[in-house]
């Protein structure tokens, strides 16, 4: 799988924009993340038009009403709490109009500190961080998120990232 999208950002640099660098890439899908968990989180879903696909948003919109406030808390990411980010599938691929389309699924883990209870199934463990002294103890969830960012590179089409996937697993289902 290493191998595989090594040779994607390879053809991506070849044929589509050969000042890709995955790097920096990573840095700004980081940075969406970041900002779009923290606008679904409060709710503020008409700020997300540039960023997020219309279908993605329509469904983000029925889903985003219907969260109890602690799962809305904890789709929020700053980027400092990000803890890891890595790659997942990169597709390359053309429609049948002849539209070029190049899609990276990224996977980020953050820490959150919502309100959620501890027994939450297929979550990763409860952390307990102390600050001070014993009697003062501040609980940590170790959560993770999918956003799938897709860019069209047809000749003419905007520069521009969106998002077209997103997934909160067992807080956004």
């Amino acid at each position: 799988a290493w191998l595989r999208t090594r040779f994607y950002y390879l053809l991506i640099r070849l044929y589509f924009d050969q000042e890709f660098s995955i790097e920096e890439f990573t840095r700004g899908a980081k940075q969406a993340f970041s900002v779009v968990s923290k606008l679904l989180s409060q709710r503020k879903l008409d700020l997300l038009d540039e960023l997020v696909s219309a279908e993605v948003l329509q469904v983000l919109k029925e889903k985003i009403s219907l969260l109890p406030d602690n799962h809305r808390d904890a789709l929020a990411a700053d980027v400092d709490a990000i803890m890891y980010t890595t790659e997942g599938d990169v597709r390359i691929y053309y429609d049948d109009d002849g539209i070029k389309f190049v899609s990276i699924l990224m996977r980020f883990w953050y820490l959150n500190g919502a309100n959620l209870p501890d027994d939450v199934p297929g979550e990763t463990k409860v952390f307990q961080i102390v600050f001070g002294d014993e009697s003062t103890k501040e609980k940590r969830h170790l959560l993770t998120a999918n956003y799938e960012f897709q860019r069209e590179f047809t000749e003419g089409a905007k520069p521009d990232w969106t998002i077209t996937r997103i997934e909160h697993p067992r807080l956004l289902e």
